[in-house]
């Protein structure tokens, strides 16, 4: 037998006790099992499948075809989930056998754990079927019935009647002695999460865009000495929340003239007014002193020159008569 599916069988009487579990896939073994089968009844124990596919699928119902072709009546019981949701699917997966009894799958969010709860199948009365009472063993609450009612329970709306129901009894409580007559099973979530944290850590991480941070406290100046490149200096600024920040800012801007800045909200191309060195200055720590403009000077010479020839033309407009 493969690691991933096993199979044993008993015998008591006409009664064939087989126990499967693992996966029901294409690597199955159910053909080599038709040969340990004889005529008669067999009991086919399913609450240990994990999954079966659509291969595991087909070689299930063309197995079943082949018992029943050698007169051979199958019982299902302990369904698995995974079982019972290929019996509601599948319309020939139970071939002309019965299901005995199966597993109905609840969940806690308190506690976040799973429990399958084993159900006869004669006990579940006639429809609508509504999915027994089960408490969870760590807090005690009702658990959550971790499917759809209506489709889990659709097949029990053909459920057959099982022949000789004590000598099957029997044979399962010999044989299935290894279970402890446990009616319930936990399953843990533990498993699922691990699986999915695995795969979430081995993707790609994503490269973070670097972070850009405003000076909160200093803004660079510039100063130089005559020989020497300018330098980098701070020169506090203060800010608050809504407003720009108010402070002395050297240098140049796109569009300005080079000059001392007091507000960086100033129009580019104006300097602002006895900050900026005049041109022809040297750079020496020192402000130039203020120089009246040229313009002006020669304006009061233009004036004066206008007034002394208003004057001549009065004297000779005068002196002519």
């Amino acid at each position: 037998m493969s690691q991933k599916f096993q199979a044993s069988v008993h015998h008591r009487d006409d009664v064939s006790y087989v126990k499967l579990s693992g996966v029901i896939d294409e690597d199955n073994e159910l053909p080599t099992l038709t040969d340990k089968i004889p005529a008669g009844t067999a009991v086919i124990d399913l609450g240990e499948i994990e999954r079966i596919n659509s291969c595991g699928v087909r070689d299930w119902v063309n197995w079943l075809g082949k018992l029943e072709s050698q007169s051979t009546r199958a019982v299902l019981v302990e369904c698995s989930p995974a079982i019972v949701a290929q019996i509601n699917l599948v319309n020939n997966f139970t071939g002309s056998g019965v299901v005995k009894s199966f597993y109905v799958p609840y969940f806690c969010p308190e506690c976040d754990e799973e429990k399958v709860l084993l159900v006869e199948a004669a006990d579940m009365g006639s429809g609508p079927h509504e999915p027994p009472t089960c408490r969870c063993d760590e807090c005690d609450l009702v658990m959550d019935f971790d499917d759809m009612a209506d489709s889990y329970f659709a097949f029990l709306s053909n459920q057959k009647k099982i022949a000789e129901p004590d000598k099957i009894n029997g044979v399962i409580k010999e044989f299935a002695s290894g279970d402890n007559g446990e009616k319930s099973k936990i399953r843990s979530r533990t498993g699922t999460s691990s699986l999915h944290s695995s795969s979430v850590s081995s993707l790609p991480s994503v490269p973070s865009l670097p972070s850009i941070s405003r000076p909160s406290g200093s803004s660079p100046q510039i100063t130089a000495k005559p020989g020497s490149r300018p330098s980098m200096t701070p020169v506090t600024t203060t800010t608050q929340p809504g407003m720009r920040p108010v402070g002395s800012f050297q240098g140049t801007n796109p569009g300005s003239r080079p000059g001392n800045f007091t507000n960086p909200g100033t129009n580019p191309g104006v300097g602002s007014t006895g900050s900026s060195p005049s041109f022809g200055a040297s750079v020496a720590g020192e402000r130039p002193a203020l120089v009246a403009p040229r313009s002006s000077a020669i304006i009061y010479v233009l004036v004066a020159v206008l007034l002394a020839a208003i004057g001549v033309l009065a004297f000779l407009l005068f002196s002519s008569k």
